[in-house]
């Protein structure tokens, strides 16, 4: 079957002033081709840490728009990659995935612990949903355990009385499907979902997934996600066993450029960034940038694009590109 081209985002973790500190590639799996299409340049950043405020994350497309999320704003380009306009959010702290559904955009807002509604036709923050754990004692089979109960509360994305800023779970993924509204994090070992119908509420536990995962979405009747400590993508019942994994590609430690930075900086390997197509392929990308297809049924990769061998290039949002290059 024929290889997509995709749209991927990266942060350069570790930057300095001065230097680039992320971007945006077209990819053709097909040919090999690549192409940057976008520079992320700008210099009025948290320059702090490892990645900050630097680089572009979450991806979605709706229309003939591309949405892009970036430290605390949205931005909007054409497909032609111009700017059709950014929407900074006092609540919209570290973003990292993105997800259309319908005109609504959905944003993971990390640093509040939060997901934000962005209506794509009024063009504007709409609703923002603060999420909180509260340890509550139950009886179990085992006996009496206690459990974190997680649940969202609704609050005005434009108003000053927000929730405080906290990043306690580092929700990085958002996805709804069938009314539901799911999230998952590197600090929840499941993947969550709402009542059908709301984004507010209790939230719970439908899969079981381990810590340090990235991309965790319904998939199959369980789950697929990045299992980033783990340097492979799973995909998993709801139990959390395993059905199938893919393994990232690893690169020669002697061929890689700044591989002498602390793991939690940078690192090879690093999977983020998730794709499925319709012919049921599934592309992940990875640190140095590395864009890879698999065929989950050969339970192996058909080809893979490496674009740097810099591991502070750190990929992050990914999506199938409908365009061509």
């Amino acid at each position: 079957m024929p290889l997509p081209t995709v749209l991927v985002t990266e942060v350069i973790r570790s930057s300095h002033q001065g230097e680039s500190h992320g971007g945006a590639y077209l990819v053709d799996l097909e040919t090999g081709a690549h192409r940057r299409v976008l520079d992320w340049d700008e210099m009025d950043i948290d320059w702090s840490g490892r990645g900050g405020g630097r680089g572009l994350r979450g991806i979605a497309l709706h229309g003939e728009h591309v949405v892009i999320g970036a430290g605390n704003e949205l931005f909007i380009f054409d497909r032609d990659f111009s700017v059709v306009g950014s929407y900074p959010a006092p609540y919209c702290k570290d973003c990292h995935e993105i997800f259309a559904d319908g005109d609504t955009i959905l944003i993971t807002a990390t640093g509040y612990d939060a997901l934000l509604e962005f209506d794509m036709h009024s063009r504007r923050f709409t609703a923002g949903y603060h999420f909180t754990a509260t340890n509550t004692r139950v009886l179990t089979p085992k006996g009496p355990a206690i459990v974190a109960r997680i649940s969202a509360s609704r609050f005005d994305p434009n108003a000053d009385a927000g929730p405080p800023a906290g990043d306690t779970m580092h929700i990085n993924m958002v996805w709804r499907e069938g009314g539901r509204t799911y999230i998952a994090g590197t600090g929840l070992d499941a993947l969550l979902a709402s009542a059908p119908g709301t984004a507010a509420g209790a939230y719970r536990p439908v899969a079981r997934v381990p810590r340090m995962t990235h991309n965790c979405r319904p998939f199959r009747g369980g789950t697929l996600f990045n299992s980033t400590s783990e340097e492979r993508i799973v995909h998993a019942g709801a139990d959390g066993t395993p059905r199938f994994s893919l393994e990232i590609p690893r690169f020669p430690r002697d061929r890689l450029l700044h591989n002498d930075l602390p793991e939690d900086h940078a690192r090879p390997d690093f999977g983020r960034g998730l794709a499925v197509t319709g012919d049921g392929l599934i592309i992940g990308a990875s640190s140095p940038s590395t864009i890879t297809a698999y065929d989950p049924a050969r339970g192996e990769a058909v080809r893979s694009v490496n674009l740097t061998a810099d591991v502070r290039n750190a990929p992050h949002g990914l999506v199938v590109w409908p365009w061509g290059m």
